[in-house]
């Protein structure tokens, strides 16, 4: 078994990453979410290497051994991107028996949040060959259960957004009311009220309205935004509950 392991997973006994190093049992997968041209989109890589090797799949891997789940998960996010300090959420445990086919594997499934206009990502690495932003509804055929992965996060990811501001994660660090609703009614896949939208962000005051204008709208620009980290956290200490 340890010989098909070795194979697997690309090491020889002279390797920096050796077997004896991980929990061969145990691996962490991440959905990527990012939100461009009123579009949720996920972030998904190329595998350079078997098994699946050529199918687009999530950026995942084992864990270390004396590593904690959610420090191998962002250790896996900063090796496949290049980015520190991402939203993270764990979605839940995946242990059907035949997922992983060459021997029992249970993945810890978690969801990210960046803002492609934000954030410079990592195109290719030792482990993948291409990385590429694909529409939800769009996307190619994943590699094992990946695809059961990415619907759950979707689930996880539309009930959060209504009671935590996680959606900010996604937008530019200025953005447009009309921006702010369409990734609401996106990720929730219905139709918002414009009015009552508004009124209900606006009394939160969770909003800084700038002194600004969006450029990209020459014919009618609109008011800049940015989210009050540091307000949302002094309200929550006083008890305050995010609700959309």
């Amino acid at each position: 078994m340890t010989d098909i392991r070795l194979q697997v997973l690309n090491m020889d006994p002279s390797s920096q990453y050796r077997l004896e190093d991980i929990i061969d049992n145990v691996s962490t997968d991440c959905v990527i979410f990012g939100f461009q041209q009123s579009m949720l989109e996920i972030l998904l890589y190329k595998r350079a290497l078997n098994p699946c090797k050529g199918m687009w799949a999530l950026p995942g891997g084992f864990l270390n051994k004396g590593e904690l789940i959610e420090e191998a998960a962002r250790r896996i996010l900063y090796n496949t991107t290049g980015l520190h300090n991402i939203y993270l959420e764990e979605i839940g445990v995946f242990d059907q028996i035949d997922r992983f086919p060459e021997w029992r594997v249970f993945t810890i499934g978690f969801f990210a949040l960046i803002s492609p206009e934000n954030d410079k990502l990592i195109t290719s690495n030792e482990y993948t060959l291409e990385a590429k932003w694909f529409k939800l509804n769009e996307l190619p055929e994943l590699a094992w259960d990946h695809k059961h992965i990415v619907d759950i996060a979707r689930d996880k990811l539309k009930t959060r957004v209504q009671n935590k501001p996680v959606g900010f994660e996604l937008l530019p660090n200025k953005f447009t009311l009309p921006q702010l609703q369409t990734l609401y009614e996106v990720i929730l896949d219905k139709s918002l009220d414009k009015r009552n939208f508004r009124k209900k962000l606006i009394n939160m005051k969770l909003l800084k309205k700038l002194n600004e204008k969006d450029k990209n709208n020459i014919k009618r620009p609109a008011d800049l935004y940015s989210f009050d980290k540091k307000r949302y956290k002094t309200l929550v200490k006083q008890g305050f509950l995010f609700e959309m």
